[in-house]
């Protein structure tokens, strides 16, 4: 696959419905899945699971890119065969996880910044020569007494910003991620206010950076109720006031918007997916990057075992194609059978 801009990779990535599989998580994130399973986390094992995913036969026109974390863009398969030669094969685009994960603010109780700035010009340079066509970055917004601050927002968002720039000099599309949790007790409400602050500064500082805004990809969370909140939004509602959200900040030339699920169940995921696709009315392809939304089928139904291979790969098949009929508008329940 030859593209000729940055511009043609985002487009590229989201095309026909297709998402991305995040398959990014550290190894101590990796960790703690395969804890809950009962295998343990080894550079073996987790290139096993990874080559598995990316061999299944549903990766093929329902997903669009993956991201990686570095340990996977470095690994081959058990025949020798790179990983991310692996996924181009499936008619898919490599990315990377840029970030360094989190630090605590000062004066700013209970509020991290993203790290990672430092050193990533030379990084970003180096997963470009292995073919890494995007990259990621997350920012981490909580929700709760008094937060998110406005400090809280600025310096996440400007760092998204700085990142982003850097991505795109280095020939590469930025995914820009950042995350109101859905941990808390927080009303529905509380959530499209947090959000939309975000949304509103990221803009600015991406604009204010002339940031090719053709050339980006949005992951942000969906507008919901906190998780322990006991007064769930329905799915109408969700879908409907993400878009609200959505269409108030985020200009109309952005090639693409790929929800994370954050915690949300795989058919919840999928379910909110498609009830903004059906509503309709904007510009943007609006689909998915899912970790535990696309995978945590396929992580139960493969246990660690070479033997349950291909029911897992089965399993990760189907939430694609699910998640991609639902980027469409065309999921309904009674396909989950």
């Amino acid at each position: 696959m030859i593209f000729n801009s940055i511009e043609e990779i985002a487009t590229f990535i989201v095309k026909d419905g297709k998402g991305i599989l995040a398959a990014d998580e550290s190894n101590p994130t990796c960790g703690k899945r395969f804890d809950s399973i009962g295998v343990e986390s080894t550079e073996e094992n987790r290139r096993d699971y990874r080559e598995m995913l990316f061999r299944s036969k549903g990766m093929k026109g329902n997903i669009g890119g993956v991201i990686l974390f570095d340990e996977t863009l470095r690994q081959s398969a058990k025949d020798g065969t790179l990983l991310r030669d692996l996924i181009l094969n499936q008619g898919a685009l490599p990315g990377i996880k840029v970030d360094k994960g989190l630090q605590p603010i000062d004066d700013c109780p209970g509020e991290t910044v993203t790290i990672g700035l430092d050193g990533l010009d030379e990084r970003l340079k180096e997963y470009s020569s292995m073919g890494a066509k995007f990259t990621k970055w997350r920012a981490v917004i909580n929700i709760g007494n008094g937060i998110p601050t406005d400090k809280c927002i600025d310096v996440n968002m400007q760092a998204l910003g700085e990142y982003a720039k850097c991505a795109q000099d280095n020939g590469m599309v930025p995914i820009v991620e950042p995350e109101v949790l859905m941990d808390g007790n927080h009303s529905i409400d509380d959530c499209f206010e947090a959000t939309s602050r975000c949304l509103d500064t990221l803009f600015i500082s991406l604009l204010d950076r002339e940031v090719d805004i053709k050339g980006t990809i949005l992951k942000p969370n969906m507008v919901t109720s906190g998780s322990n909140n006991s007064e769930q939004a329905d799915v109408e509602e969700v879908a409907q006031k993400t878009i609200d959200c959505l269409k108030a900040y985020v200009p109309d030339d952005l090639p693409g918007i790929t929800f994370l699920s954050g915690g949300q169940s795989d058919i919840d995921a999928t379910a909110h997916l498609d009830a903004m696709n059906k509503i309709g009315g904007f510009n943007w392809k609006l689909s998915f990057s899912y970790g535990r939304a696309l995978q945590q089928p396929a992580l139960k139904a493969w246990m660690g075992k070479i033997e349950n291979s291909t029911l897992a790969q089965q399993a990760l098949s189907h939430r694609a194609l699910m998640n991609k009929l639902a980027s469409e508008g065309k999921w309904d329940i009674s396909l989950e059978n």
